[in-house]
């Protein structure tokens, strides 16, 4: 060995112990381990914990049996469980709705307009020519108008003519059959404002008939002839008032509420 080389210090040699002493060992720890636990429980700490293997056996012993609902009982759940959803959403919808009348309404920004027409109307027609009027707020708060009928060719004229108005594009003509009375309906637009209108104009449905205005609008002619032919009501004034969807021989007018086909398969 070299000067340069460390010496290392010998290890203790290591005492191999007898059977004899291995057990007296174990059983003097587990004596210490006892007297640990008694001192522990005459002070207060509480019991010993159990054992795992114990614990566990006590757990499932304390587990309740889960109960098998029959097709019944499950029926029942799930109806209940519906019942309590559809309760809660109308008592929310309802609460909504309360809430909402009891907020002040903010008048449509097309309320203006609106009155105007009504205005406009009456002082150069007649005090009467606006029976009903309102705001159409699921259309984008068209105002809407209904004028009577011995009022309207006059009414039109004077919306499209006017500088105030320039209802110059109708944009569609449509009927109804209400049962109780004929409507026809016109969207009229003045390409120069942007300004749309509603206009309706009811008629008795046993002699439904409502002056046309082809000559004001030329986009009414075929309308008009639409509504003739499928919910016969007329239309005095026409230039050419005749069937445009069904055979001239055709019986009755299709879109009527009381229309019943000569033939049931057709």
């Amino acid at each position: 060995m070299s000067d340069e080389q460390e010496v290392k210090p010998d290890k203790p040699e290591r005492k191999i112990m007898t059977p004899e002493e291995r057990e007296a060992k174990v059983k003097a720890a587990a004596e210490a381990r006892a007297a640990r636990e008694r001192a522990k429980v005459e002070s207060g700490g509480g019991e010993t914990a159990p054992a795992p293997e114990a614990a566990a056996e006590g757990a499932e012993e304390a587990k309740p049996e889960r109960k098998v609902l029959t097709d019944e009982e499950k029926e029942a759940k799930v109806k209940a469980a519906a019942e309590a959803r559809a309760a809660r959403a109308k008592a929310k919808e309802e609460a909504e709705a309360a809430a909402a009348e009891a907020a002040p309404k903010e008048p449509s920004h097309n309320q203006p307009r609106l009155d105007r027409a009504i205005a406009f109307l009456k002082e150069k027609i007649a005090e009467d020519v606006v029976e009903e009027s309102s705001i159409n707020e699921n259309n984008n708060h068209l105002p809407t108008l209904t004028i009577k009928n011995e009022h309207w060719y006059t009414c039109a004229e004077l919306l499209k003519h006017d500088p105030e108005f320039q209802c110059d594009y109708l944009r569609n003509v449509s009927g109804a059959d209400h049962e109780s009375h004929m409507e026809v309906v016109y969207h009229m637009v003045s390409i120069t404002t942007q300004h749309e209108y509603c206009i309706r104009v009811k008629t008795d449905r046993d002699h439904p008939s409502v002056d046309s205005v082809t000559p004001i609008w030329q986009t009414a002619n075929w309308n008009e002839r639409e509504i003739y032919d499928l919910l016969g009501i007329a239309f005095p004034g026409h230039p050419d008032l005749r069937r445009i969807m069904m055979s001239d021989d055709w019986v009755g007018h299709p879109l009527r509420k009381d229309y019943v086909p000569l033939d049931s398969e057709v």
